[in-house]
């Protein structure tokens, strides 16, 4: 896949010379690696907008062929139309499609990982964001956090008939696909003919605020043989529709850009600009009564402003009983500065308890090649969690041997403003690589954090000395 991206990235690079941007580029690129996959895998399309079609041309007429079946395409019912909607050719010179058209030609892409559009669509988002194109992180989940997400919260449609699962912030559909290629590995590709067709057509949701990864998302599905259905709008500023879902995964966008306004929401219990404590209120309101959910969040939102009363409300209405602290640098590297964590909860029942298994401290930063993010990260972890995908399983502090895992109850949680962030058992001993340390940006927000904590936990003890002073 390196040599791959490596490859399509040079491409990118010549074509800047020929006004193609980045962004325009990586677009187009989606477009033909969906019709050299979609023959590769033999799925029909309709005539003259297929691969050899489109490979047989030159000139001026591979030009008017190619915008042809992008109209062509762009005006299908279905998941098709949903993918080619609005498409538009931005190669102007036919040289220039005609060589891109050789580079992919060259791979068969099919015969790569089963995420592999994605993965070169992430590979070159990368780039893209080394050239000073910041927040192509917004779109991507490292692929071992994905897959012990998934894992945890087992998304079997075999469950029942009616099970559903959602990302309503899929980006490129990474946990839709990895929710469905673990569907797979647990059966083998075996399913009967009912559960086959509710899977392929009525299984799989999610919403994008951006056109261009939900574009890939809908292309990874339909390459996987999937039609999902993922809507094109703003998940928290938009009124959400009355269907409601057993399982969500999600990790939506970090940062506050965009969030300037509070969103006109009846659901959301706790008025806030916050974007990441509006998502985890938008994931209570769209789970059914004993769902379940497993978010991403930055450390930031376990003590922001409102942080207090938003979890107060979660911890209330679910049954909040397991968080996992993410090694540093998990997002490496488009967000390398930002701590992460998994929320994990099951709407309907009210916390008693919260585990919480620290993968963070004493663990070397995650860099994206001397020290990359692997499954051995979470396995101790999913260990830890047990087979119950509602954190039900027997659980005990011995079972992590260095002890990363401990239990803390809800009044524990309560005298603490519901601050989760606050407990911390291990003391971070570790000190990475003088390249690797951390930049003065870095250090200052990990200062200001720190702060933030001590000023909230002096507010509570005042709070409670005054309280004992009107009491007296």
């Amino acid at each position: 896949m390196t040599d791959v991206v490596g490859k399509l990235w040079g491409y990118a690079s010549t074509l800047r010379h020929d006004g193609v941007d980045y962004g325009d580029y990586i677009e187009q690129l989606t477009y033909l690696l969906f019709l050299k996959m979609a023959d590769e895998q033999e799925l029909r399309l309709p005539d003259k907008t297929d691969w050899p079609h489109l490979r047989s041309k030159s000139g001026t007429e591979l030009i008017d062929m190619y915008e042809d079946a992008l109209r062509k395409l762009g005006k299908q019912s279905g998941i098709l139309g949903d993918i080619f909607a609005g498409s538009q050719n931005r190669l102007a010179n036919p040289a220039t499609l005609s060589r891109l058209i050789k580079v992919i030609d060259e791979t068969e892409w099919t015969s790569l990982d089963v995420d592999v559009k994605a993965a070169a669509f992430e590979g070159l988002l990368e780039k893209s964001a080394a050239e000073g194109k910041k927040g192509a992180g917004q779109y991507f989940t490292p692929r071992p956090l994905i897959r012990t997400m998934v894992r945890l919260m087992q998304p079997d449609p075999r469950a029942n008939s009616q099970l559903t699962i959602s990302d309503p912030a899929c980006g490129t559909g990474g946990f839709l696909v990895a929710a469905y290629e673990w569907l797979k590995d647990q059966t083998g590709g075996a399913l009967d003919r009912a559960t086959a067709k509710r899977v392929k057509s009525s299984t799989y949701y999610g919403q994008e605020l951006v056109a261009r990864p939900r574009r890939l998302a809908l292309m990874n599905m339909f390459l996987h043989q999937v039609e999902p259905h993922i809507a094109l709008g703003d998940s928290i500023y938009e009124a959400p529709s009355e269907q409601r879902f057993d399982v969500v995964l999600t990790n939506p966008p970090f940062g506050n850009r965009g969030a300037n306004n509070v969103p006109i929401r009846e659901d959301f219990a706790v008025e806030t600009s916050n974007k990441q404590l509006n998502f985890l209120q938008h994931v209570l309101t769209i789970l059914k009564p004993g769902g379940r959910a497993a978010v991403v969040v930055p450390d930031n939102v376990l003590f922001a402003d409102k942080a207090g009363e938003v979890f107060k409300i979660l911890m209330e209405d679910a049954d909040v009983h397991t968080v996992l602290r993410c090694p540093r640098g998990t997002f490496n590297p488009y967000t390398p500065g930002t701590k992460t964590n998994v929320l994990f909860f099951t709407k309907g029942r009210p916390t008693a308890k919260v585990w919480l298994y620290d993968a963070r401290a004493n663990v070397p930063s995650i860099t994206k090649r001397s020290r990359p993010l692997t499954d051995l990260h979470f396995a101790e972890f999913e260990a830890c969690y047990g087979s119950d995908p509602n954190g039900l399983s027997p659980r005990t502090e011995k079972n992590s041997a260095d002890g990363r895992w401990r239990v803390f109850g809800i009044d524990e949680v309560k005298a603490r403003g519901y601050k989760i962030d606050s407990f911390k058992w291990m003391r971070d001993e570790e000190v990475d690589e003088l390249d690797d340390a951390p930049e003065p940006s870095e250090l200052i927000a990990d200062a200001l954090v720190e702060l933030q904590l001590a000023t909230a936990q002096m507010a509570m003890l005042q709070k409670l000395f005054d309280d004992d002073g009107a009491n007296s």
